[in-house]
């Protein structure tokens, strides 16, 4: 890694409009993959018959991703430019894994939406759009796809933006910031380089979008908060819980609590990438060894924070939600799952408390009897067990979740307020 700065990159879109081949074209233009990988994946993309897929292939490095032909997981990779490192959320497209896209959109600083200008806006575009907005993600490049299928024509181009504006304004997108980039990521127009395909064309090219993205302020002034993806037991070292430092900074030697398991004690040591380090920063995959704390104290979905300062444990929470696909109505008393962070907890909608209208941001109706697909709401919900949550206005990064049910995801939503236990 340079000394440049670090950005969180949410590629997001439907789901065949180009997002991996973009993505794995990315990683090219910037020798973030060696010549012979792409080579190697050619060759095998050829054997499956699938010759011409190998940017995608370079992302999609699971066999079984690959013999489906679909994104699965979020991949993370890396790749600098003239002013920042950026680590790809790659976003899946595949309606089951929204909720793969909703931790990783959380993550995300600013967002690259695909669109592709054979075929416009689609109802995951849609989708993505929404949950980006309700996320909080600050800056959308919208690329227009696939220029080389409708031949460089620019009045398809226009037409594509247009969609995409109207999609924008309606949830109150700020399209005058917003770029609009005519690509090929699979020919490789405008992506590094200008395309001679689109003299009609005079803004800036992919990769000078993404340099003039606003600088992200690291969270490193919020309180410490760590949620824990494992818990492991390593000989010589004892029980290490492993885990995305979300904001704040982790030293060696800090007194830290986690939640909602309510056990503290001191970090002896953190690891990252095999070494060890004096402390960890916000973005940082690490392991570290707290000294008192066993196996069995602490699981998947706690929040490790400073023993003086602990992660918020919800009673009850408010939050504001967008319903996207539920077969009927959400009504009071309804208990599906929320996935906040690490977390996974049946939580009780115990009162829908208002419905928004979601262009104006308005209350559209008080107390409403139900909401239904597209509903925005606030709601007040109980969690069944312990759920360590906070407030979006103080921890964004801990304060959004998805819902859900039927093996989909079927909400999207943001903490407004925490009542403690």
């Amino acid at each position: 890694m340079s000394d440049e700065q670090h950005q969180n990159l949410a590629i997001i879109g439907h789901v065949d409009h180009g997002k991996s081949t973009l993505v794995g074209r990315l990683l090219y233009e910037t020798g973030s993959v060696p010549e012979h990988v792409i080579e190697q994946h050619k060759e095998e993309a050829e054997e499956k018959g699938k010759g011409g897929f190998e940017f995608a292939y370079v992302m999609d490095n699971l066999a079984e991703e690959r013999e489906r032909g679909v994104t699965i997981d979020i991949a993370h990779q890396e790749f600098s430019t003239d002013t920042y490192d950026f680590t790809i959320v790659d976003c899946p497209g595949h309606r089951d894994f929204v909720k793969n896209m909703i931790t990783g959109a959380s993550q995300a600083d600013n967002a690259v939406l695909v669109v592709a200008a054979d075929d416009g806006v689609q109802p995951q575009t849609q989708e993505h759009v929404f949950l980006a907005r309700t996320l909080g993600i600050g800056e959308l490049i919208v690329a227009v796809n696939k220029m080389d299928l409708v031949d460089y024509n620019e009045s398809d181009y226009k037409t594509t933006v247009e969609e995409v504006k109207d999609l924008l304004n309606q949830v109150r997108f700020d399209t005058e910031n917003a770029s609009f980039i005519p690509i090929s990521a699979f020919e490789g127009d405008n992506i590094a380089e200008e395309s001679d395909n689109t003299g009609w064309y005079d803004g800036d090219i992919l990769l000078e979008a993404l340099n003039d993205l606003p600088a992200p302020e690291p969270p490193t002034d919020a309180p410490l908060r760590l949620p824990i993806q494992d818990v492991y037991t390593i000989s010589g070292i004892g029980t290490v819980p492993v885990g995305r430092v979300e904001t704040g900074i982790l030293n060696t030697g800090d007194n830290v609590s986690f939640q909602p398991s309510d056990v503290s004690g001191e970090v002896k040591t953190v690891e990252m990438h095999h070494e060890e380090v004096p402390k960890a920063e916000p973005g940082d995959n690490v392991g570290f060894n707290v000294r008192g704390v066993g196996k069995d104290d602490i699981r998947r979905g706690d929040v490790c924070g400073p023993a003086d300062d602990p992660p918020s444990v919800a009673e009850t929470f408010q939050a504001q939600i967008v319903v996207m696909q539920h077969p009927s109505v959400i009504t009071e008393g309804y208990t599906p799952v929320f996935h906040a962070h690490t977390a996974q907890v049946a939580c009780t909608v115990e009162s829908i408390d208002k419905k928004i209208d979601p262009s104006s941001g308005e209350v559209a109706e008080e107390n409403p009897d139900f909401i239904q697909n597209g509903d925005a709401a606030v709601v007040t919900v109980r969690p069944q067990k312990p759920l360590s949550i906070e407030p979006s206005g103080e921890i964004p990064e801990l304060g959004s979740f998805a819902i859900r049910d039927m093996g989909q995801t079927i909400a999207a939503g943001k903490v407004l307020s925490v009542n403690e236990r």
